[in-house]
């Protein structure tokens, strides 16, 4: 049955950024789909905080964790450990991320080099290692969260159109090589969600206006709106699904 190719009961999923915002949304619909879940954030409650308990609610596992993946030691020995307790990861889905705006003339490399190496760097480490055992399997499946910022330049956002450019050709680096030895590698490119990030642009009565103006939809959208595409290339329904970046945007590119 159809159905059945989108539930991942027994599957676990190793979801980053999963505290709020789209990685708590993500983590909720794997978990819905069947998955227990291992959560990290950078400032993750030892028990999970409001994502562990709603996932438990669930009938689901949660185990948390706390990494600042700024910092290449924290999260070399985030992975050892990972590797060590939850030797079976299914999916990982690479969602943790950060943003810092000024502009292009202003913006030093302080920020540039904290958002390469959280939202570039470290996803990349991350795939590779979790990935690693995945191939060894001949199974899993890995998320890379993307952005409409993998494919436009934005404003004041340097370093995060960088990353996010980076995750796009990563996502088929990854896909092409990966493809043929049962991993599934894909991403997810995120339209303009009301979450923290978009918290600057929101509160700004022109640049909120001149973007709701632009969404074909008619309105900002809620992390809830990334649960399906989730699921989907989380499951064997994307099983001949490889380096695709699934836009979810509103018809925010079409225009």
């Amino acid at each position: 049955m159809i159905l059945d190719s989108f539930r991942l009961d027994g599957r676990i999923a190793l979801v980053t950024g999963c505290k709020r915002g789209i990685g708590q949304a993500m983590t909720l619909a794997l978990a819905e789909a069947g998955a227990d879940i291992v959560g990290v954030s950078a400032t993750l409650e030892p028990d999970g905080g409001e994502v562990g308990r709603a996932v438990r609610a669930l009938g689901r596992r949660f185990t948390a964790y706390a990494c600042d993946f700024s910092r290449r030691d924290a999260l070399d020995a985030f992975i050892a450990r990972v590797r060590a307790e939850h030797p079976r990861i299914d999916i990982l889905v690479n969602n943790a991320g950060s943003i810092r705006r000024a502009p292009i003339a202003e913006h030093a490399d302080a920020l540039w080099d904290e958002i390469i190496e959280i939202n570039l760097r470290a996803p990349f480490v991350l795939a590779r290692e979790v990935g690693r055992d995945m191939v060894a399997r001949g199974s899993g499946k890995i998320i890379f969260t993307a952005s409409l910022l993998s494919f436009q330049g934005g404003v004041t956002v340097p370093g995060y159109a960088a990353s996010k450019g980076g995750i796009a050709r990563l996502t088929q680096s990854f896909a092409n090589e990966w493809a043929g030895k049962g991993v599934g590698v894909n991403a997810i490119a995120p339209g303009y969600i009301s979450t923290d990030n978009t918290e600057a642009l929101r509160a700004d009565p022109v640049r909120q206006q001149a973007i709701l103006s632009r969404i074909p939809a008619g309105r900002w959208g809620e992390s809830r709106d990334l649960a399906g595409a989730t699921v989907f290339l989380a499951g064997s329904a994307s099983d001949y699904v490889h380096g695709h970046i699934l836009v979810v945007d509103g018809g925010w590119l079409g225009r």
